[in-house]
């Protein structure tokens, strides 16, 4: 098949000439850049990266091609696709497509070709910024950089309301696709933009879980009568969903044990009387080092955020736990007197590192605690 020319345009200006491997057409986002050397198509998959365009900076994309088992949620959330170098051949037993098939049937838009070293500088001194991808003939380079423009940016955009599931469903399947059996603890799982492998590690611990709408009340959410709440993972601001964090408030309130993971992390914060703001340029990458405060032990996460809860606005009863060595930024927060906690990263990986599974334990001590 014929490869057409694409152009990435920035807010800034700046342009980028490179070859389309996707869907044909234009598409705008907010541009950000991940520093995983794998999981490409997990990280398409995460609805944490509604509205985003993903540049990868490790350069040689698609090797392993795409298939049914490594996907995070139905659909691609990620605005577009931008990378330095698309392999021409795939090379794994599981490959069903070739990754810029998959992304012309899933309608997605991507680039090759490009500069992504130059790119990914670019962001990190100039900050996340709105940008355009136009694949096709007739590019007009002024008409992307004012469509790149013109994208109204993530600050003030409540998106967990657009990723989160239609209705309500409970979840069965563990990390090894298979059944697992029921334990003594139900959980219930607020879905703000939730990974399936989240889903996967909690069923492998044996918990009856029951996956919710990001706006169900805590009123319904005690009729079902769980242990304990899981606070997924999400895109966006989380200051705008006040539905969310009126409901976190009132479940504190009755002293439910509550987990919450990037989203949740940031709307637990919030809840609490904390508050968030937007980053520079976020963190987006399965290499990150975390540090525990109270153990000295530094652990290695994945990570997908672009807001942060500020630390100076906490109140004295919550504590940070954990803090990130590449900028200081919170990165697990805990409550003196209530069973609450959170962690900024995925410490369900997928793609990265296991590190931080033992935070999964602590949920399980708190919900035995409060049984």
């Amino acid at each position: 098949m014929k490869q057409e020319q694409a152009v990435l345009a920035l807010a800034d200006g700046t342009i980028f000439k490179g070859k389309s491997i996707g869907a044909l057409g234009q598409v705008n986002g907010e541009i950000v850049f991940n520093t995983s050397m794998t999981g490409y198509q997990e990280i398409l998959t995460d609805p944490s990266y509604a509205k985003q365009i993903v540049t990868l900076t490790y350069p040689h994309i698609g090797n392993t091609g795409t298939n049914d088992e490594d996907i995070e949620s139905d659909n691609i959330w990620s605005s577009g696709l931008v990378i330095r170098s698309l392999s021409e051949t795939e090379s794994s037993w599981r490959n069903k497509n070739s990754l810029s098939d998959y992304l012309r049937n899933n309608n997605i838009i991507g680039i090759s070709d490009i500069d992504t070293r130059k790119l990914t500088r670019i962001i990190r001194s100039r900050g996340a910024q709105g940008a355009s991808i136009f694949a096709g003939q007739s590019i007009i380079e002024n008409e992307v950089i004012e469509k790149a423009q013109a994208f109204e940016g993530l600050a003030g955009l409540d998106l967990a309301k657009e990723v989160t599931t239609s209705a309500n469903y409970h979840w069965t399947e563990g990390t090894w696709r298979g059944d697992i059996k029921d334990s003594e603890f139900k959980v219930t799982v607020i879905d703000f933009g939730i990974k399936k492998n989240i889903l996967r590690i909690l069923a492998d611990r044996g918990y009856k879980l029951k996956v919710v709408s990001a706006q169900t009340s805590s009123e319904e959410i005690l009729e079902m009568e769980p242990n304990g709440v899981f606070l997924s993972n999400g895109p966006g601001d989380p200051e705008p969903c006040d539905y969310a964090i009126e409901t976190i408030k009132k479940l504190s309130e009755q002293k439910m044990p509550l987990f919450g993971i990037c989203l949740g992390h940031q709307l637990l914060a919030l809840s609490l009387g904390g508050r968030t703001s937007k980053m520079k340029f976020g963190h987006h990458g399965a290499n990150h080092p975390v540090q525990d405060i109270n153990t000295k032990k530094v652990s290695v996460s994945s990570q997908n955020h672009g807001f942060t809860v500020e630390e100076t606005s906490l109140p004295k009863t919550v504590k940070v736990t954990h803090k990130s060595l590449f900028d200081g930024t919170v990165q697990g927060l805990e409550h003196e007197t209530l069973p609450l906690f959170s962690f900024q990263g995925h410490p369900e990986a997928s793609p990265g590192p296991h590190d931080l599974k033992y935070l999964f334990e602590r949920f399980e001590e708190n919900m035995k605690k409060n049984a």
